[in-house]
């Protein structure tokens, strides 16, 4: 399985950047890892920004890869169960699993009608330059759990 992770917007800060790196060569012991950036829209109207950075997404990502959407709408899991999650997803053969983070407006609806799951990291809200440093360190977490390493304790 290869693993996609794309979002809306250059990475700004040093401190979100250095975490990126760091969880993405963790990442990179269990699959290869691919961390996709898709250029922000400035200056259009909610909708319109919303369809061009889906838009650019969509071209960033494979059209058969599994696709999951990070919404504050989403479904909640544990880390226990998001390993689970991406056990499943290895298990069944799927070569391309993809994670994409929306832009400040969110995604398109013709964007969410691709997604085969839309999952939620928290109830709470974070900056989307927070989530992209939360996002991969779950996915790591969830790689070490079902590796039954001793991160997750």
């Amino acid at each position: 399985m290869r693993l996609r992770v794309a979002w809306v917007g250059k990475t700004r800060q040093d401190w979100v950047r250095t975490g990126i790196e760091e969880y993405a060569s963790r990442i990179r012991r269990y699959v290869p890892l691919e961390v996709l950036e898709a250029r922000e829209e400035k200056g259009a109207e909610a909708e319109t920004a919303r369809e061009r950075e889906c838009d650019r997404l969509a071209r960033l990502l494979s059209g058969n890869a599994r696709l999951v959407l990070l919404d504050e709408q989403g479904a909640g899991l544990t880390s226990p169960g998001f390993a689970e999650f991406i056990g499943k997803v290895r298990d069944a053969g799927v070569g391309d699993l993809a994670f994409a983070v929306g832009g400040a407006y969110g995604f398109s609806e013709s964007f969410r009608s691709r997604a085969d799951t839309v999952l939620s990291l928290s109830r709470m809200t974070f900056t989307h330059q927070m989530v992209r440093v939360f996002l991969l360190e779950q996915i790591y977490r969830g790689f070490t759990i079902l590796n039954r390493e001793p991160y997750h304790h």
